[in-house]
C-alpha cells in the first residue's frame, strides 16, 4: 500500500501569516514612536486614532472598527480616562450607551501622532512605484471586503 502523502504548509509562503507579520513589524516599529514620547499602547494608539475620525463612539463600535476584542478596548479606555486622554459621556439618544471622545489633551497627542504615523506610512510604501501603491491599496480593499463575506 503506497504511503499517503501529507499536505505540507510551508509557513513563510501562506499568505494570512505573511501578512499577520508585516502588520506586526509595521505596528511595532510606529508604536515604538508613540510608546516612547506618549506612553501609549497600540490598543490605546488604535482608539485615539478611531476616535479622531469618529468621536462619539462607543466602546462597541472601536471594537468593530479596530478588530481588538472589546475587553482589551474597555481596559484601554479605563487607562485613556485615567490619563484624562479621552472623556465619556452618556449618549443624549440613548442613555444605556457611552460615548467616547478625545479630551483636548488627547486631541493634541492625536496631532502629534498622525504626521508621524503618515510620514511612516510613506517612508513604508516609497519601495513601491506609485503604480503598485494603488494596486496594493486595491488590493489590501479587495482582501478586506471579501474577507468579510467568509
Amino acid at each position: 500500500m503506497a504511503e499517503q502523502q501529507k499536505t505540507l504548509l510551508i509557513l513563510e509562503r501562506y499568505m494570512p501569516y505573511r501578512l499577520s507579520i508585516v502588520s506586526n513589524k509595521v505596528s511595532s516599529i510606529v508604536a515604538q514612536t508613540y510608546k516612547d514620547k506618549f506612553a501609549l499602547s497600540i490598543t490605546e494608539w488604535r482608539i485615539m486614532a478611531v476616535l479622531g475620525e469618529y468621536p462619539g463612539a462607543s466602546a462597541d463600535e472601536i471594537s468593530l472598527k479596530t478588530q481588538i476584542e472589546k475587553s482589551l478596548i474597555s481596559r484601554a479606555i479605563g487607562n485613556l480616562l485615567k490619563r484624562k486622554l479621552v472623556v465619556r459621556n452618556v449618549a443624549r439618544d440613548d442613555k444605556r450607551r457611552s460615548e467616547v471622545t478625545l479630551s483636548k489633551a488627547g486631541y493634541e497627542v492625536y496631532a502629534e501622532i498622525v504626521p508621524l504615523s503618515l510620514q511612516y506610512e510613506k517612508e513604508l510604501l516609497d519601495c513601491l512605484s506609485s503604480e503598485e501603491q494603488t494596486m496594493f491599496s486595491d488590493v489590501i480593499e479587495r482582501l478586506y471586503e471579501h474577507a468579510q463575506t467568509l
